[in-house]
């Protein structure tokens, strides 16, 4: 299964370059205010427009109205596209998880506590989970955020959901939310995982990551 990573594209989708594939996964933040529908009907509009096969998504913490009004947001995906919130999906055999939650950092959408809060969602991930799709970053991988409210770089990604991901064991985790920490990074503890952070927007949103392609088997 050949997958296409974007993540973080506040907006910008339309500026995006995608190339083929079997599954299009988007892991949050498509609006960049998240405020009103507007911004929400115009990227659902694109997503379910593209030629991928399957198309999955889930929320980030900038997407506030998915999180405020969950009624109106899911009468608006259309059939074509599986918006996966702390649920599965099967496709072409594989199991996919999708989860939006982050550690606190501001009022914005789908945050909790560090410790037990995140720790609760994590333990919804199933053991059979192939494919694993978060907005934040696990701890320690593509996680390094610079300053903002620190005086130096700091690695913030959730200590909570790493450990999820050592219960796991997926094939593939995708995430983004730390747009400085695009890529894709290896574990020598879990070398059946690849880690990738699919953030397309640049940190200061003045330009975008190409998409990340990457192969389940």
């Amino acid at each position: 299964m050949r997958i296409v990573a974007i993540s973080d594209t506040h907006g910008a989708h339309e500026e995006l370059e995608l190339p083929a594939g079997d599954v299009l996964v988007h892991a949050g933040d498509f609006c960049r205010w998240g405020v009103d529908f507007d911004e929400v009907r115009a990227f659902l509009a694109w997503f379910a427009a593209q030629p991928h096969p399957h198309k999955v998504l889930i929320a980030g913490n900038h997407d506030l109205v998915v999180e405020r009004e969950p009624a109106a947001f899911h009468a608006l995906v259309p059939t074509g596209v599986t918006y996966l919130e702390d649920s599965a999906a099967e496709i072409g055999g594989f199991h996919f998880w999708g989860s939006p939650w982050t550690p606190e950092f501001y009022d914005w959408a789908y945050m909790l506590p560090r410790g037990e809060p995140l720790r609760a969602r994590w333990d919804l991930i199933p053991a059979e989970t192939d494919v694993l799709i978060t907005h934040g970053p696990p701890y320690g991988h593509g996680d390094v955020a610079l300053p903002h409210v620190r005086e130096h770089p700091s690695a913030v990604g959730c200590a909570e959901l790493l450990s999820a991901v050592r219960r796991v064991r997926p094939r593939l985790h995708v995430f983004g939310h730390i747009h400085e920490g695009h890529g894709v990074s290896l574990s020598d503890e879990l070398p059946e995982t690849v880690f990738a952070n699919a953030a397309s927007s640049t940190v200061d949103l003045r330009g975008l990551h190409p998409p990340l392609v990457l192969e389940v088997g």
